[in-house]
């Protein structure tokens, strides 16, 4: 049986559907089990004078160049601690669910503890290149994040090693670069789109907004996640 794109759709909007408030519940889960993810969106309401980012570090004292600087990193490891553990529930939560059992957001990420170590070292790395490749082009960090897009749920499923997982993915997802390119790119718009929205949107407070923001890029994460383990599961 051929696997299209359409089919693959289907099927994650249809488990999304029936465990929409479970998905729901574990968005907002990591958000709180990483505090920290919200510095860096008080900091950026701190100097509305500065015109860039470069002058307003300009401005600083020392002092307030430290902190930044603590505040911003203790930013990037709650957002990579908050993605770790997305993305060990969710790689748990779909086999528990398709094999009948009942489970909650918290029993999913619970379960996945043992893995998250792992999970957390592979996240760093598929960032970290992620990022190098959109940093020299956009194209090589789109490349690259499609590339190794399978590594998590290999490393979930088949109890591979980080590094084993990365060269995996990557001789798999070439092979079957039509069928993940789409679900990349509608990923990276759709983050985008919600970064949009709520940078624009001042009716609610910082703290508010930063949550509902945070949760609802993790929804879109998880619909992802859902699709790359289904594609893997009919590949495998």
């Amino acid at each position: 049986m051929s696997i299209t794109a359409r089919s693959l759709y289907r099927d994650t909007g249809n488990f999304a559907r029936h465990q929409l408030s479970t998905v729901l519940l574990m968005s907002l889960l990591v958000h709180v089990l990483t505090p920290g993810a919200d510095q860096m969106a008080i900091l950026q309401q701190g100097d509305d004078s500065a015109s860039s980012w470069f002058e307003m570090v300009q401005n600083m004292s020392p002092e307030q160049q430290q902190v930044l600087l603590r505040a911003s990193a203790a930013s990037t490891f709650a957002a990579l601690m908050g993605n770790t553990l997305l993305l060990g529930g969710m790689l748990y939560l779909i086999p528990m669910v398709s094999s009948g059992q009942r489970v909650s957001a918290l029993r999913a990420i619970g379960a996945s503890a043992p893995l998250l170590p792992k999970l957390l070292l592979l996240t760093f790395l598929m960032t970290l290149v992620a990022q190098l490749g959109f940093m020299v082009l956009v194209v090589p960090g789109i490349l690259l994040t499609m590339l190794l897009s399978l590594a998590p749920v290999m490393v979930a499923s088949e109890k591979m090693g980080v590094f084993a997982a990365m060269r995996a993915s990557m001789r798999m997802a070439w092979k079957n670069v039509k069928l993940i390119a789409p679900a990349i790119l509608l990923w990276l718009l759709a983050k985008v789109i919600v970064m949009l929205f709520f940078s624009s949107l001042t009716v609610l407070p910082l703290n508010v907004s930063s949550v509902i923001f945070t949760a609802a890029g993790n929804v879109v994460s998880a619909m992802l996640i859902i699709y790359l383990y289904r594609l893997y599961m009919l590949l495998r």
